[in-house]
């Protein structure tokens, strides 16, 4: 009789695990990666016009953006999600109209 031909095979020694998920497969925050926002996303999330959020950031109102290339500025996520955090609650405040200057001269002295 003849040995059947599956054991002529060479014998593997490695493991046959499951495929590992792939970098692009994998949660970004699982992998301690950063997720990374163009101003037409962000503009998505703030409703805000992108030169409300130029004056904003030079003013320190909003996170600052990072450019990755000359031409290509980003912001980070999990930056702006803190800011609209800090930013919930907030109330619009009202300036107080000044005085007339006449009510300050008028005296009660007759």
């Amino acid at each position: 009789m003849s040995e059947p031909a599956t054991q002529n095979k060479p014998v593997s020694h490695f493991t046959t695990e499951a495929p590992r998920p792939q970098a692009e497969d994998a949660a970004p925050e699982k992998l301690g990666l950063r997720r990374m926002l163009n101003i037409e996303q962000v503009l998505q999330i703030v409703p805000v016009s992108s030169v409300t959020i130029w004056r904003m950031e030079k003013k320190g109102l909003f996170p600052k953006g990072t450019f990755i290339t000359p031409n290509t500025k980003i912001w980070w996520f999990d930056e702006i999600v803190a800011w609209q955090r800090e930013v919930d609650g907030r109330r619009r405040s009202r300036r107080k109209k000044p005085k007339p200057r006449g009510a300050q001269l008028k005296s009660t002295d007759t």
